[in-house]
């Protein structure tokens, strides 16, 4: 039972159409798709399209784009009329060759693609089509083209589209490969007018037998017959097509959310796919072949067979719980399409309360928001199905994180007549993992791994090499038993932050250099926020905190630099008589210092915690907290500019922070920064 609107309970069979969905694709777009290119029945040979040497004829091609308004319009339909032929001519001499004649004839001019060993296997699909290989290897060859087709846009252009649609009717591409060329892919790829078979593939609409191999055979054609093109530009040009590295999935320690999807669990998931109510008949296929991609350490396939198919369930679920049944199908171009920027949106239409949220719950809504759309996060759609990643270097960690929150799924939404299956052993610590997912992306959670790493960076600084004292000599101006005149200001700001600490930490001015600060911190990072949907206002404020973190971590990492450096130039006896003076004064004043970034850091985490709150207050409140913030950030970047090795002035450094303490007392006795704090707890789900 799952709670979808306030107060009502529904049963999952309750849920969902009584009727079984046949297809995702709107009456128009199925014709589109499956009907409009296969209505005129004309036979074309090979020889009228491919030269003997090779060479695809363009304009044979070109000639079948139609066009209104005088020439400034395409026209989609008639388009895909007239290509529907061509395409069917291209499909059938593509099959007719062995698979080394396609080889030798067309991987040439893969090339400029950057990864044509993925378009040989794409040819060897050709020979004996599998449906779900076509849709999967469409799916590929989109996402390839799209990457190279933006390397070569950056042969002119300066920044390259983010949106597929964009970069192809983009004057930089016209110019390389000529405008009607680009009309042409438009037709098949570029909008939502014409065959628009990216987007019904990527975002989970089209079933493998709604997608005609003839067009994924076109596709292929042409991506080789572009390669004749820009060679031909590259020769006239003098330039050379230079190729943007791959993304590189970092963080991979943080994806280690799920335990490993042995083969027990592929069968287990096998099963739930036959009776999951997220699982559409139609798309069986899909699911069946991720999870065989998963058996064959093929991650990139798994993941992108996947990712489509998680949206269609989520559609049905966000469609059935919304009570908006139509938005299942695709739209029409004149509206948007139903994908995960809304489903995963708190609200719809603009006003309504999206009610998928409510039946997911946190802990899910937090794991599609980290994969899907925080910046620092994987973002493996986006990158997936733009090219951005090497396909054949995908990691495992990611398709085993997507892979078995999808099985969480797949057993939450399912009937109870498969109860032996959900109760299985196996099955309970996935699904354990998955109720209890917290955000690792979200701005707030890498603003407390900041905080963390600052504060271990610092702890280090009491292993430094230090000057033995009796090596020390007797320096005019320097005393090593000079106290800092703002210790007073720091026991005062103890005071004012300990009513908010948790009740089994004191802090003790005179214990300030012992303070187990990083216990506190991680304590104090361990409390639960809640991430999902922050107000503009609350990412504000982040922002700031984390460049404060920013900078005090910088500031740690020059004096651990500086300060090693120096001991060896101390032990080797190279330092000047000012630089030994400025050595020994530093290494005084950062006894000093150490606690003043702590209490930093001890400040901005409980602002962290305290944050919403704050901005729950009138504007003018906020104000004045952001001003505060924006104070505290001017001195850390100032901090950064003194105690760099190029600057390197510790007293001034002391007196800035005399005057940074001053007013972080005064500020903090006016009580505007921080609140009592209280553990949140979220609503009922």
């Amino acid at each position: 039972m799952f709670r979808v609107r306030k107060g009502t309970l529904v049963s999952l069979r309750q849920m969902f159409f009584i009727e079984p969905v046949v297809t995702c694709l709107s009456p128009n777009v199925h014709y589109m798709v499956c009907e409009a290119g296969f209505e005129i029945k004309e036979n074309h040979v090979i020889n009228s399209i491919l030269s003997d040497r090779g060479e695809i004829r363009w304009r044979v091609i070109t000639e079948h784009i139609r066009y209104r308004d005088s020439g400034q319009t395409l026209e989609y339909i008639n388009s895909v009329r007239s290509l529907g032929p061509i395409c069917e001519c291209v499909h059938l001499h593509l099959q007719s060759l062995t698979i080394e004649q396609l080889e030798d004839r067309f991987m040439l001019w893969f090339q400029w693609t950057n990864c044509s060993e993925i378009f040989l296997e794409m040819l060897q699909t050709i020979k004996d089509p599998d449906a779900t290989a076509v849709a999967l290897n469409l799916m590929k060859l989109t996402s390839c083209l799209e990457r190279a087709l933006g390397d070569v846009f950056l042969l002119i252009g300066k920044e390259c589209p983010f949106l597929l649609r964009d970069l192809l009717a983009s004057q930089e591409l016209a110019t390389v490969f000529g405008q009607s060329v680009m009309d042409v892919l438009r037709v098949f790829i570029g909008s939502p007018d014409g065959l628009n078979l990216r987007n019904i593939l990527w975002h989970g609409f089209a079933s493998p037998q709604e997608i005609p191999v003839k067009y994924f055979s076109m596709l292929l054609f042409l991506t080789a017959g572009l390669g004749q093109l820009l060679r031909n530009y590259l020769l006239i040009s003098l330039t050379t097509l230079v190729h943007r590295p791959y993304i590189i999935f970092t963080s991979l320690e943080d994806l280690h959310i799920f335990p490993d999807v042995n083969q027990e669990l592929l069968s287990l998931a096998e099963e739930l796919v036959m009776k999951s109510s997220i699982v559409l008949r139609n798309m069986v296929p899909f699911w069946v072949t991720a999870l065989a991609s998963f058996r064959q350490s093929r991650f990139a396939d798994c993941v992108i067979l996947l990712l489509p198919q998680l949206e269609s369930g989520l559609r049905l679920l966000f469609t059935t719980v919304n009570k908006c049944p139509s938005r299942l199908m695709t739209a029409e171009s004149s509206s948007l399409y139903t994908t995960f920027d809304e489903m995963l949106a708190k609200q719809f239409n603009s006003e309504e309360t999206n009610q998928l949220p409510l039946l997911l719950g946190e802990p899910a809504m937090e794991f599609l928001w980290d994969f899907l759309n925080h910046q620092e996060g994987p973002r493996v759609r986006d990158h997936l199905s733009h090219g951005e990643n090497s396909l054949n270097d995908f990691p495992r960690e990611i398709a085993n994180c997507v892979l078995a929150f999808s099985i969480t799924l797949l057993c939450r939404f399912s009937e109870d007549e498969i109860g032996p299956i959900k109760s299985h052993t196996l099955l309970e610590p996935l699904m354990n993992c998955g109720s209890h997912y917290c955000s690792k992306f979200h701005p707030a959670t890498q603003l407390k791994k900041q905080i963390l790493e600052c504060i271990r960076s610092i702890n280090t600084w009491t292993d430094l090499p230090a000057v033995p004292e009796e090596q020390i000599q007797e320096i005019a101006g320097l005393r090593k038993d000079v106290d800092f005149p703002c210790t007073s200001v720091i026991a005062d700001i103890f005071t004012q932050l300990q009513p908010y600490l948790p009740q089994n930490i004191r802090l003790f001015v005179d214990s300030v250099n012992s303070l187990p600060t990083e216990k506190l911190l991680t304590e104090l990072c361990g409390k639960h926020i809640p991430v999902l949907f922050c107000p503009r206002m609350v990412l504000e404020i982040i922002v700031v905190l984390r460049q404060i973190s920013t900078q005090c971590h910088q500031v740690s990492c020059q004096v651990i630099s500086t300060c090693e450096a120096r001991y060896k130039q101390w032990v080797n006896k190279s330092l000047r008589s000012r630089q030994r003076n400025n050595y020994l004064c530093m290494r005084r004043n950062i006894r000093f210092l150490s606690p003043v970034l702590q209490v930093i850091l001890i400040l901005i985490t409980l602002e962290l915690i305290s944050i919403y709150t704050v901005c729950e207050k009138n504007v003018s409140d906020y104000q004045q907290y952001l001003k505060f913030l924006k104070l505290i950030l001017q001195y850390t970047e100032n901090l950064v500019t003194y105690t760099s090795p190029e600057k390197n002035k510790w007293n001034e450094t002391m007196t800035l922070t005399g005057k940074a303490l001053l007013k972080i007392r005064t500020f903090l006795g006016k009580q505007l920064a921080l609140v009592q704090l209280v553990e949140y707890q979220p609503e009922e789900i």
